[in-house]
């Protein structure tokens, strides 16, 4: 499928799992570790400020180190999780994490507990400049911290709770492996081979792979179940303790978002679902069908759909962000000559993609199970994007280093955006230009619509497991409620979505991540009509943007390109983009 190896040159971080290097610099931790501790713990406070932001930059300075063989640890695991000396490293790495977490957090807490006058002094230095943005996220949580030694417990406690149902979540998903009959042979699936069969002609296809995809999943209910109900009594139990007020108020003080947005920003989204029901009745249409079903959401329109090459999608990809700037090309076209990327499906692989920034130190890496559909071309688009990214911010201190979840996603959807604008203009076949929008307008609803139903579903289980045990029943029916409230009459669910929220990896991961999609979406779509109004006039604001990491709150961010989030009808221009190219596609269609 390429000419060059699609799996990953982990060998530019260490030799092998067995280097000296990589044992070296995992059995120093502990001991830099209770350093670090012996020389600042409770002494914080009696120290100047130049003293305290030496202390900072050495903490810096250790969060680098222990990033490396940590990344190094996860991106082995996620390229086969069957093998038992990955495992193996990567329950160390969770557990010398865990003991390293331990040691330090006294840090956060101290630095957090200064007094008003000592935190202005620290953060009026000159040379603090740069780790304000840092200081001051850590100052939110304050209200919401606890002792030192209880800290510890509730890190230690983790290691064999919510880590270990994460650990197993992550193992049983990746070991599924699916048995459909496909062009009259039986044979063997991996998840996302399976899921690209949603994108095939067949309606009976489509149908039996979103089927056997999830009633695999429905047989280890008791597994999923398990994990959902614990991962969230556990969130609730700790944010009791901390005094927040809902279950999704750390996410957004750590996003810098006030509660209100992100409702706003919800019943935006919501108030639009009509455009949603709107395109899947076109979409009905176009497919010759009264109604469709989920498993017919991503079905082609086209007779046949195109299949690409993966060096052909490379390069197509490569070429688009190439076309806007060609020092992004170069950036995008050195994941795939440095072997940065890890191309197919297989057994044992995490299922689907994921970009890695490690450190302002180090390369990102990048992960695909790519198939040959068009959706898998976008997925190399935007996974390129966030590896583009995290390249740019590398101008970054590490505490600075990773863009909030909000902005995590805007060079990824951006990308995407350049690509399908390079694929329009290219394009001539009315056919094939109908299938590039029917993606765009898919990828949007996936993006924004689709994001809100997660985050509305995950906001009730949380909600209600506080009341007590949620049976699959249960689960299911909140997971149909809200996934209803989208589609309307416009989409019938098939009898196996009721597992639809079982293989969600965010909902384990990341809690309450899904949110920053839509935010992401709606910000790329201003950003690129303002692109397209503006030409190159754009293009050094949209870097600054990227170059900025996390260095700044979301709405400042904004601001380097251009954009004020704050306006009140912000959001609704996004879904006004949307409706164009709705209409766009009903004058063709």
């Amino acid at each position: 499928m390429s000419h060059t190896d699609p799996t990953w040159n982990t060998a530019l971080l260490y030799p092998a799992p067995d280097s000296p290097e990589l044992e070296n610099d995992l059995a120093s931790f502990s001991g830099l570790a209770a350093a670090f501790r012996d020389r600042y713990f409770e002494k914080i406070a009696g120290l100047d400020s130049a003293a305290i932001l030496a202390a900072v930059q050495e903490y810096e300075a250790l969060q680098v180190r222990m990033a490396k063989p940590f990344c190094y640890a996860h991106l082995l695991f996620a390229a086969d999780s069957a093998d038992e000396a990955n495992r193996a490293l990567a329950q160390r790495c969770s557990e010398l994490g865990s003991s390293l977490s331990q040691q330090l957090l006294f840090f956060d807490l101290e630095l957090m507990h200064l007094d008003d006058a000592r935190f202005e002094a620290l953060g009026s230095l000159p040379e603090a400049a740069p780790y304000v943005h840092f200081l001051n996220g850590i100052r939110k949580f304050r209200p919401y911290s606890l002792k030192e030694n209880e800290e510890r417990l509730l890190t230690r406690k983790d290691l064999t709770g919510v880590n270990a149902f994460t650990k197993l979540f992550d193992e049983l998903s990746a070991s599924f492996s699916y048995r459909m009959e496909l062009d009259g042979e039986e044979r063997d699936f991996t998840g996302e081979e399976l899921l690209s069969l949603l994108h095939h002609p067949s309606a009976d296809v489509r149908f039996r792979a979103q089927t056997t995809f999830l009633e695999r999943h429905g047989e280890h209910g008791i597994v999923f179940n398990a994990v959902f109900n614990n991962m969230a009594l556990d969130h609730g139990q700790e944010m009791e303790l901390r005094g927040y007020a809902t279950p999704i108020q750390p996410t957004n003080i750590g996003n810098e978002i006030p509660d209100e947005a992100v409702e706003h920003l919800m019943s935006v989204t919501e108030a639009n679902y009509g455009l949603a029901q709107d395109y899947f009745r076109l979409k009905a249409k176009m497919l010759g069908m009264d109604r469709i079903r989920n498993c017919d959401m991503y079905a082609p329109v086209a007779e046949a759909e195109k299949q690409y090459g993966f060096d052909e999608a490379r390069a197509m990809v490569v070429s688009s962000y190439a076309q806007y700037d060609p020092d992004f090309g170069r950036i995008v076209g050195a994941f795939f000559d440095e072997r940065r990327v890890d191309v197919l499906p297989r057994t044992g692989k995490s299922g689907g993609a994921f970009a890695m920034g490690i450190s302002p130190q180090a390369p990102p890496f990048l992960l695909l199970n790519f198939t040959g559909t068009l959706r898998d071309l976008a997925t190399i688009a935007h996974e390129a994007g966030h590896g583009l990214h995290f390249v740019l911010s590398q101008k970054q201190n590490m505490l600075n280093y990773h863009a909030p979840l909000p902005l995590a996603e805007t060079a990824s959807v951006f990308g995407e955006m350049l690509l399908t604008r390079m694929l329009l203009e290219q394009e001539t076949d009315p056919a094939v230009r109908k299938s590039l929008l029917c993606a765009k307008i898919e990828d949007i609803i996936a993006t924004t619509f689709r994001q809100t139903v997660l985050t509305r579903f995950e906001l009730r289980l949380h909600n209600e497991r506080q009341s007590g045990l949620l049976s699959n029943d249960r689960i299911a029916e909140i997971w149909l409620e809200e996934n209803n409230r989208l589609f309307g009459d416009a989409v019938e669910s098939i009898p196996a979505y009721r597992w639809g929220w079982s293989y969600i990896s965010h909902f384990i991961h990341s809690r309450f991540y899904c949110y920053s999609y839509t935010f992401a979406e709606l910000l790329v779509l201003a950003l690129f009509q303002k692109y397209r109004e503006e030409g190159d006039g754009f293009k050094p604001g949209y870097r600054r943007l990227l170059e900025s990491g996390g260095a700044l709150p979301p709405a400042d961010t904004a601001r380097l390109a251009g954009i004020d989030i704050t306006a009140g009808d912000f959001w609704q221009k996004g879904y006004d983009f949307l409706k164009g190219l709705i209409e766009e596609l009903r004058e063709i269609a």
